[in-house]
């Protein structure tokens, strides 16, 4: 699994069935806007009273874009919202997928190229500026690009640039990686909360050998 550097080591996150698990700090990609000396910056706040926000040390955040410019991030995570959109996932989120496609164009000047022309041609089809367009109106623009390349690079990377950091796990409950701790099986397997208590018969112990 890739592991994307947003949290600094810290205790276990507690398992599913550990009353007593410790919740793990989030340190947030921030940076002093001074010191950042990218092509583009992405930056933002955590609102006040969310789950992100009691987790992390500051509620700002900045990442650094090498290749794409500030205009160029925010359209791709305009995109990135319409494509896999989550009201629970802050921008800083959404600024990861924007984060990866940057090193992806930093690296490979084809992609590079598709990008910025796929931002572009966004923005274009949106009277200049994507990020600001209505839901509706980003939806239909980001309908029309199904089948190109450049609609395929941007769905591929939000699988894991969204949903593959910790500030994902913390939103979404996940409690993290168990292999170590013996797998699921023994620790909360069968804790759905959201779906009907079975049977004792429908959901006997687990087989332990």
């Amino acid at each position: 699994m890739r592991v994307i550097a947003i949290a600094k080591a810290s205790p276990e996150l507690g398992g599913c069935d550990e009353e007593g698990g410790v919740i793990r700090k989030i340190t947030l990609p921030l940076a002093r806007r001074e010191f950042l000396k990218g092509s583009g910056v992405l930056f933002g706040s955590l609102a006040v009273g969310t789950l992100l926000a009691g987790l992390a040390p500051s509620s700002a955040w900045a990442l650094e874009l090498k290749t794409l410019s500030s205009e160029q991030g925010q359209t791709l995570m305009a995109m990135g919202r319409i494509l896999f959109p989550h009201k629970k996932l802050p921008d800083a989120v959404y600024a990861l997928l924007a984060k990866d496609l940057d090193a992806k164009a930093d690296t490979d000047a084809a992609s590079a190229k598709l990008l910025k022309d796929g931002a572009a041609w966004l923005n274009q089809s949106a009277a200049g500026n994507f990020a600001k367009a209505s839901r509706a109106t980003r939806e239909q623009i980001v309908r029309g690009m199904e089948g190109t390349a450049f609609f395929a690079m941007v769905r591929g990377q939000c699988v894991t640039s969204l949903y593959d950091n910790d500030m994902a796990y913390a939103v979404f409950g996940y409690p993290g990686s168990a292999w170590e701790k013996g797998g699921y099986i023994t620790r909360g397997f069968q804790d759905l909360k959201w779906l009907p208590a079975l049977s004792k018969e429908a959901s006997p112990p687990p087989y332990m050998g």
